[in-house]
């Protein structure tokens, strides 16, 4: 591919402080680009931005881009960002996020790219730290963040690198893998997609661009339709609970609500025992695929075991964030009916008096497209609450509201702000309780919003 990046000295990024841009600008200025970024909300993660030397300016504005020869912006920055108007009128060149993460896996002899509607970031994370374990220098992208790297990137020296990739608006076919996961294909993104077909065609065409290994699950039928149409001539390797699959879990059992010991095998003979920390059965196939793809690339099975005991969950990823007078709050990254039904699952099966989800519907079209499924599977909780839809990068075209779904749930109540509904709950939560907060926008501020309403009581 064309390397844009040739002749460049100064980079700036437009949302510098995303999950998704701070470890390409990690990555970067460790190659020696000069680097500049904005924000509009001050976080955690901008200050190791700081930290880093890196200049950044809060608030998005056009004299922003001065003296940058090349602009980095993400799909969630809408067309009328005058930062963004200004950098595409300016005449120096603009790629969009995903556009400079497939040059940057281009880099590595061994890209392991981990895709899949549901499991990604958890997936991505178990496999970092395995490589970690194995005591390898990898370099990783993921989709949120990982404690152990202090963040949601790492720059390394080896030819590693394990990368989250998203199929939103078919991102991941600009990456270049080496190695492949894929965890399953589901529906979704169909404002994009319009149909499952589409979606799964563009699986087959992430299969095609994979040069070496294909590590898939092989109980997902859509995941393997979507292989069976791709020129793969590579290695294929599956996982999955059937036993004919390569990599399969057995003798489960769950020692207490947060962590789950299983043995790992491999084409039928047994390779060692697994204790993760993360709650969920489905956690526990997220756990073979990256052992599976750990294997394939050489790590030793004590890193696997090292590496999935040491690994605690990553952020918003059922993330224990407090236990006050006997109510526990956790928050969530599940905003797909698939995923908040795993999650909800997980918890009712836990030693809970009533489980609370609190829940932002994330984007008007998903929200639209899939309300009988949100709905029932937000009826697994014992009290739902929901915010505001949050649209992100959309306008209500589809004039649907929470309140729509809220109708559909018996019980449950929305309210406009967030401050209403970390009222509420705070206010009605009784000790034995968990209340979890649900979503992949902002949804975490009421989870530490209930915090604070909790600890003034």
């Amino acid at each position: 591919m064309e390397d844009f990046l040739t002749g460049k000295k100064h980079v700036h990024f437009i949302g510098i402080g995303g999950s998704g841009m701070y470890p390409l600008a990690q990555i970067l200025h460790s190659k020696g680009f000069y680097l500049t970024g904005s924000d509009n909300n001050e976080t955690e993660t901008l200050e190791r931005v700081r930290k880093m030397g890196i200049t950044v300016y809060m608030g998005q504005r056009a004299e922003n881009i001065d003296g940058a020869d090349l602009i980095v912006y993400t799909a969630a920055i809408m067309n009328d960002n005058p930062e963004l108007i200004a950098a595409r009128n300016s005449g120096v060149p603009t790629v969009e996020r995903a556009d400079l993460l497939g040059l940057i896996t281009s880099w590595f002899k061994k890209a392991i790219c981990v895709t899949g509607t549901h499991g990604k970031t958890t997936a991505t994370s178990m496999l970092t730290h395995i490589f970690l374990a194995d005591k390898i220098d990898i370099s990783a992208v993921i989709g949120g963040k990982l404690k152990a790297i202090g963040g949601s990137g790492i720059t390394g020296s080896s030819d590693f690198m394990v990368c989250e990739a998203c199929e939103f608006a078919d991102h991941f076919l600009k990456l270049f893998p080496n190695i492949s996961i894929i965890l399953n294909i589901d529906c979704d993104h169909m404002d994009y997609f319009k149909n499952m077909e589409n979606l799964e065609a563009s699986f087959t065409k992430f299969c095609d661009k994979t040069t070496d290994i294909l590590v898939i699950n092989g109980d997902d039928e859509n995941t393997v339709k979507a292989v069976s149409a791709s020129a793969f001539s590579g290695r294929k390797l599956t996982f999955g609970w059937n036993e004919s699959n390569n990599y399969f879990p057995k003798n489960i059992k769950k020692i207490n609500d947060f962590q789950t010991e299983f043995e790992l095998y491999q084409n039928s003979k047994k390779i060692t025992d697994i204790t993760i920390s993360v709650p969920g059965h489905h956690n526990v196939l997220n756990a073979v695929a990256a052992c599976g793809a750990a294997i394939e690339c050489g790590c030793s099975v004590k890193s696997l075991k090292e590496g999935l005991e040491a690994f605690w969950g990553a952020g918003r990823r059922f993330e224990r964030l407090a236990e006050i007078n006997g109510i526990t709050v956790a928050d969530d990254y599940a905003h797909h009916p698939a995923e908040i039904k795993a999650t909800l699952e997980t918890a009712k099966s836990m030693n809970f008096k009533r489980v609370w989800a609190v829940h932002q519907p994330f984007t008007y079209s998903r929200t639209f497209n899939l309300l009988d499924e949100f709905a029932d599977v937000l009826a697994i909780a014992d009290k739902v609450a929901l915010t505001e839809i949050m649209g992100s990068r959309e306008k209500n075209t589809y004039n649907i509201y929470a309140k729509d779904l809220c109708d559909k749930i018996q019980g449950a109540v929305w309210y406009p702000t967030f401050e209403e509904v970390a009222d509420y709950v705070a206010e009605n939560a009784q000790s034995g309780d968990l209340i979890i907060t649900l979503g992949c926008g902002d949804v975490y501020k009421v989870a530490n919003m209930i915090i604070e309403r909790l600890n003034d009581k």
